[in-house]
């Protein structure tokens, strides 16, 4: 008797291009034993195979459970065929085109197997920088459009030797259609450049990567161009080049990245648990921000002012190699001026960073498309995403079922560490970081993003969503494009885009009821037209109600306020206690004699008449005002939240564990808007600077008062309003202090907490959260249409 066979097409959508996913199918199909055919399209991935049922169940199940390690199954559909010509063999056939509906994988760390290859002397690929498979290399910083193929990326202009076609062309090979694929014959090439753009020749038995590591370890600034962008590197150990590279670079306390050869080497500075070990080894290869150490040091110039380090291993063989010339860490920081976009190009980098590096360390493969280096810290148990790009965009944000129902959506997110974010079929595709959009250069990488992103997945908006600041550059764009190709706008206000985008990365269907969102950052343009910032929301997809906030106080001088720490402690004081009564009661203290110099008179004055004194309730301007009370940034600040960072860096960590300690705050109701106020709080940080209590110790005694203050009304509200979930959202919960004692207190009383892990908790996870508000606003509208 015949073995019955049956024919099937299997759909597999998902990141499934660009990752060996068709050479892993034609194993296990051979495995199988099935015959039939494999390729990419448009949707995805498309098989169709012949075989008897049980075999084609087994081949069903192994896909599922064995897909190479850098893709992502989204859904597997099956089919049967009508009955038609049956191959005799499994085969790869061509890649077909149609309406784009798959993925780009992110750029992926080098894997062990290329690694292993790199290093053996006996290999063709040793010392070859470019080594790459489908398990890892370049993808999203390399490609131009879909499908994923050679001739869509920076490496068409490369021909393959045919040692390296012999690879791509043979289905049992890990290479096998590796789009970057390459050697030392046929691939990219690297050298090393002085100033002036001249070559410089290795020394004997050095290649240019080891002739770097040695200009590096001489104590020089060397640029190095990398996998989405140029970045500047030297000895971090080297004091006098960290310092020299801070004046040049105008970064002047900022953190800069660190690179390490091992983990072994990083856990001479800094302490490793094993959920920060397994990040920095992911494909992704992040920045992982940890605690550093205090027994061997690197340059104090490499993160002044703070208690923690940002460190990455290599994720390219470039970087492999570079680190194995080096005993020591090295920074590599973006190679730009400070908040400038990231160079890419060889020529913009010798222009653009000239007067900053010593030598340049260039090759010859386009950088399609920029990308800054991803940054995640450990908190309250979880990896909690600082900066997302390299390593992590574009993967999309599986959204809860309901979302598929919602039209294709373009948030424009921020104005500040700007991303974008597309939303279609269910699915949120998150741009990597741009970066201040009042930055010319960066502005105009994200128009080109913009178009970029909508070209390599056939994205046509229906929808425009924009945060509700008139004056973000992103909405003005956003306006402007509705008018001009007639879509419909959608306005969001900033910190529901907050509590929505952690809502929608954490699972919650478009149709649950509300939870008790706080969001603590900045400054985010309230519905009543004021600037908020430390906002209790009951929210939903749909809206929100404001709940309580922080006590509105004016920042003098509007925007300088954000930039000059001490104008908000004289603001805090003038509204807490009144400034007369500061000054006669604690006169003595350097901290009011320094307040004193500065035109009190005039100030006050301009409180009294709202003359550029913008009221706020902003976190963000509390915590600046308590470092500057203290002494950290009081004049001035570099960069922003540089304040915060120092005042979380003091903190004593005894005396957080005593609650006892913690400052008070006293509640208010306004209209039924339960109001936070700090009276007392000040009260205690004047009574603590007359009596020399040391920083340390007012700074857990300042975490503490807040986060006492924000869990307890939070615990009331979720009472009163029967609620049993919080989230967690806003630049200021990247403190890790005040988020893990936040969460720690709301869930001893029961309650869920969800805070973000795949965005951003600051304004570069927006954008998700608008695209989210959108959508279910659109959902709704729909049903009540159909339902009217």
């Amino acid at each position: 008797m015949n073995k019955r066979i049956e024919g099937v097409a299997i759909r597999v959508r998902g990141l499934v291009q660009g990752v060996g996913f068709r050479p892993t199918v034609w194993h296990m199909a051979n495995e199988c034993g099935l015959d039939g055919e494999v390729w990419n399209d448009a949707e995805g991935v498309l098989i169709r195979a012949w075989g008897g049922p049980e075999q084609i169940e087994r081949f069903v199940a192994r896909l599922r459970n064995e897909s190479p390690p850098l893709s992502r199954i989204e859904g597997v559909e099956l089919q049967p065929l009508e009955e038609g010509e049956q191959p005799d063999e499994f085969s790869i056939v061509e890649s077909r085109q149609g309406e784009v509906r798959t993925g780009i994988v992110p750029d992926a760390a080098t894997c062990d197997a290329c690694l292993s290859e790199v290093l053996d002397p006996a290999n063709r690929r040793y010392r070859y920088p470019f080594t790459n498979c489908t398990h890892c290399g370049p993808r999203l910083s390399i490609v131009r459009s879909i499908p994923y193929d050679r001739a869509t990326t920076s490496m068409s202009v490369f021909p393959q030797c045919p040692a390296c076609q012999a690879e791509y062309d043979d289905p049992a090979d890990r290479r096998f259609h590796a789009q970057p694929n390459a050697c030392g014959e046929c691939g990219s090439e690297v050298w090393l450049e002085d100033a002036a753009g001249s070559g410089i020749e290795p020394g004997e038995g050095q290649d240019a990567i080891a002739r770097a590591a040695e200009l590096i370890r001489q104590g020089t600034i060397v640029a190095i161009k990398g996998i989405g962008g140029v970045h500047l590197a030297c000895d971090a150990t080297n004091s006098d080049a960290v310092d020299r590279l801070r004046q040049r670079k105008r970064r002047y306390h900022k953190a800069f990245a660190l690179m390490a050869g091992s983990t072994d080497m990083i856990n001479r500075y800094a302490r490793l648990d094993p959920a920060e070990e397994k990040l920095l080894h992911s494909p992704a290869a992040p920045i992982v921000v940890l605690e550093q150490r205090q027994d061997e040091q690197l340059a104090p110039g490499v993160a002044p002012g703070q208690n923690t380090q940002g460190f990455m291993l290599p994720y390219t063989p470039l970087h492999h190699l570079l680190m194995k010339g080096m005993q020591n860490p090295i920074v590599l920081t973006s190679g730009n001026r400070s908040d400038e976009p990231q160079c890419t190009a060889n020529e913009e980098s010798h222009q653009r960073l000239g007067k900053i590096a010593d030598y340049w360390l260039l090759h010859n493969r386009d950088i399609v498309n920029r990308l800054d280096d991803s940054v995640v810290r450990m908190a309250a148990g979880a990896p909690r995403m600082l900066r997302r790009a390299r390593g992590y965009a574009p993967a999309p944000i599986e959204l809860p079922a309901g979302f598929s129902k919602a039209p294709p959506i373009l948030a424009m997110g921020g104005e500040l560490k700007n991303t974008f974010c597309l939303l279609q079929e269910g699915r949120a595709i998150v741009s990597q970081h741009m970066g201040d959009l009042e930055d010319a250069a960066t502005h105009h990488d994200y128009r080109h993003n913009l178009a970029l992103y909508q070209q390599l997945f056939q994205h046509a908006p229906r929808i425009l969503a924009v945060d509700e600041h008139p004056n973000y550059l992103s909405t003005q764009l956003g306006r402007e494009r509705a008018t001009e190709e007639g879509l419909m706008l959608e306005v969001v206000q900033h910190h529901h885009a907050h509590i929505a985008a952690c809502m929608a990365e954490q699972g919650v269907d478009v149709g649950s009821g509300p939870v008790l969102g706080i969001a603590l950052d900045g400054l985010g343009f309230g519905e009543d037209g004021s600037i908020w910032g430390g906002e209790f929301l009951k929210a939903d997809y749909l809206g929100f109600k404001r709940l309580a906030c922080f006590e509105p106080v004016a920042m003098i001088g509007g925007a300088k306020a954000m930039y000059e720490p001490w104008r908000n402690t004289f603001a805090h004081l003038e509204n807490a206690l009144g400034w007369e009564r500061v000054a006669e009661d604690f006169g003595q203290l350097e901290l009011v004699q320094f307040l004193g110099q500065q035109p009190v008179s005039n100030m006050q004055t301009m409180m009294q008449r709202g003359l550029n004194t913008p009221l706020a309730s902003s976190a963000g301007r509390l915590f600046d005002a308590m470092a500057a009370a203290v002494g950290i940034c009081r004049e001035q600040t570099s960069h922003e939240g540089q304040a915060a960072i120092e005042l979380e860096a003091l903190a004593d960590r005894a005396t957080l564990e005593d609650e006892a300690s913690a400052y008070d705050h006293r509640l208010t109701d306004r209209d039924g808007l339960q109001v936070i106020q700090w009276q007392p709080l000040w009260q205690g940080v004047l009574e603590d600077l007359a009596a020399e209590v040391s920083t340390g110790v007012m700074a857990a005694s300042f975490h503490g008062g807040v986060a006492r203050a924000v869990a307890e009304k939070a615990i009331a509200l979720c009472r009163q309003h029967q609620l049993d979930s919080v989230v967690l959202s806003g630049g200021v919960f990247q403190n890790k202090i005040l988020l893990e004692l936040v969460e720690s207190r709301l869930r001893a009383q029961g309650l869920k907490v969800l805070i973000p892990e795949l965005t951003p908790a600051n304004d570069g996870g927006i954008s998700l959260g608008q695209a989210a508000i959108a959508a279910a606003r659109s959902i709704a509208e729909s049903h009540n249409t159909i339902s009217g």
